[in-house]
């Protein structure tokens, strides 16, 4: 008998604890189980480098909803919890603020589609789009704060990179109304606060959104067939140096 409840709801952080670990995906989302104490400094230093980041989307989504810039230049220059890192991506946002481009926008916007007996859910940085049905452009950003800028060929095996264009053009008419998306009209932008001029595009397709729409179904088959010990740990143990529930697995 499957582990999943019913109405689970997938995200492509789901999706890829379970390609990194299937016994992190069990533990997180199947026991929900608390977090172990942790044990060494280097996690933590991922959590505060974590902290810096989400501070710096709810910067750009303030940003981007209408407050004024010097505004909240000001509030982050007089706040306790600013950081040099977090001050520095303000700052080359700011410059390269350039890169959104003109049309319509909806930022930290939700979207959820069916997924076999389940969902697909995922919540977007920002999208922005323009022109009529037939020479609609659809842009997806995503804001990274990593201080190493990913390869290529890295970004384009996670899961974002496949959730995120895959569920927008099967469900992206619920949020861009009247407008039913085409995969070969959707580009996936990554963008680097520490390399602000070098974004990383990733153009759709429909071949793609077919192989993602496979792929993915099968993955879903996969985890429900699964019960109890079948979750298997990585074999690959650099997955485990930030993972929280590394002292679980000695």
């Amino acid at each position: 008998m499957s582990m999943l409840p019913p109405g689970f709801q997938f995200s492509q952080r789901s999706l890829q604890d379970y390609t990194d670990c299937q016994r992190r995906f069990q533990l997180r989302y199947l026991e929900q189980l608390a977090w172990p104490a942790v044990e060494s400094e280097p996690l933590s230093e991922q959590e505060s480098q974590m902290q810096a980041g989400a501070a710096f989307h709810r910067l750009v989504q303030r940003f981007l909803v209408g407050i004024p810039a010097e505004r909240l230049s000001a509030m982050l220059a007089s706040s306790s919890s600013s950081t040099s890192n977090l001050q520095r991506w303000w700052k080359n946002f700011r410059q390269y603020s350039s890169i959104v481009p003109a049309g319509r926008q909806l930022v930290e916007a939700s979207l959820s589609a069916p997924m076999q007996r389940y969902r697909l859910l995922a919540k977007y940085d920002l999208v922005c789009w323009d022109g009529d049905p037939d020479s609609l452009s659809v842009k997806i950003y995503d804001w990274k704060t990593s201080q190493r800028r990913p390869t290529r060929q890295w970004l384009e095996h996670r899961l974002q990179t496949r959730v995120y264009p895959y569920l927008l053009a099967q469900a992206g008419n619920v949020i861009i109304r009247d407008h039913p998306v085409n995969p070969d009209q959707i580009e996936m932008v990554y963008w680097f606060a520490e390399q602000p001029r070098e974004p990383q595009v990733f153009a759709y397709s429909a071949e793609q959104f077919q192989a993602d729409h496979d792929y993915l179904l099968g993955l879903v088959d996969e985890i429900e067939a699964l019960s109890g010990a079948d979750f298997q740990l990585t074999a690959d143990e650099s997955k485990c140096k930030y993972c929280t529930y590394r002292s679980l697995c000695d």
